[in-house]
């Protein structure tokens, strides 16, 4: 069933425990996401993002994302990730996406504000969601993940959330995107000073690599949804580097291993069963 983030956030924020957002670039990915969720009876999120475009057009992935949604029987929610212009992220809108996420988080705050505040007005009216970020959620290869002063403060969040009204919110605590090459240092009592001021479901991106433990951490103090991709292509590639069997073989090989990959992450999530 196709819904949005407001339909399952709340009682993954009541009941601590944290739903995946998994991106789906292709439909290979999206078969095996959406038969983890069926198979665990776990609610999910599914999508793209504007960076991973050049991979899987908007156009083309659009209706399978949302007839898969709709045909399945636990509530799917298809969200379009890290939209970074108005344009695309009406696009995604205009092809059906249930949610969005506005991301003006690299630039300047005001600017990131008003542009946010303006695109949850649109998705509003047109019965979506939408997520926004504040602080700076930087990349697994660069020295800019260390640098705490670009981390979300408990007053910048509070003072995002209402003047935005925002349904999630994305939040820095020292996560970072792609595949690390150092174990991140994540700021668990900067999330729980966010979550005292905030009552807004929150987002870590960047979930990928991350351990178990500082999963169970973030979600105990806060996290209502999880962002995945890499260890999803990560998982695919290994499962196929040394097989040498035909290709509908091998690419059944690679949908089994991610469907694998998300129920694990699923499970540790503790959505498993909610549905």
């Amino acid at each position: 069933m196709l819904v949005n983030m407001k339909d399952i956030l709340a009682d993954a924020q009541k009941n601590h425990y944290a739903v995946g957002l998994f991106n789906t670039i292709d439909t290979d990915m999206l078969e095996a996401v959406i038969a983890a969720a069926e198979e665990l009876r776990s609610p999910v999120i599914i999508g793209t993002a504007e960076v991973l475009l050049p991979y899987g057009e908007l156009k083309l992935i659009a209706p399978s994302l949302i007839a898969a949604a709709k045909r399945a029987t636990v509530p799917v929610v298809v969200h379009y990730d890290h939209g970074l212009t108005f344009e695309r992220c009406m696009e995604a809108l205009q092809l059906g996406f249930s949610s969005i996420m506005f991301d003006g988080s690299a630039g300047d705050a005001e600017e990131n504000l008003k542009n946010t505040a303006q695109m949850v007005k649109i998705a509003h009216a047109m019965g979506a969601t939408i997520e926004g970020e504040i602080g700076h959620v930087g990349q697994a290869d660069c020295c800019d993940n260390d640098v705490t002063d670009m981390y979300t403060t408990p007053e910048e969040a509070l003072a995002f959330v209402e003047a935005t009204g925002v349904d999630a919110l994305a939040v820095a605590i020292g996560t970072a995107h792609g595949a690390y090459k150092t174990k991140p240092r994540l700021d668990i009592e900067r999330l729980e000073a966010i979550r005292a001021k905030v009552d807004t479901p929150l987002v870590l991106h960047g979930g990928s690599g991350l351990s178990d433990d500082d999963f169970r951490n973030t979600i105990k103090s806060g996290i209502a949804k999880m962002n995945i991709f890499t260890d999803l292509c990560i998982a695919g590639a290994n499962a196929v580097k040394d097989n040498n069997g035909d290709y509908l073989t091998t690419r059944n090989i690679k949908v089994e291993a991610i469907k694998k990959a998300v129920m694990e992450k699923m499970m540790l999530f503790g959505s498993n069963g909610r549905y």
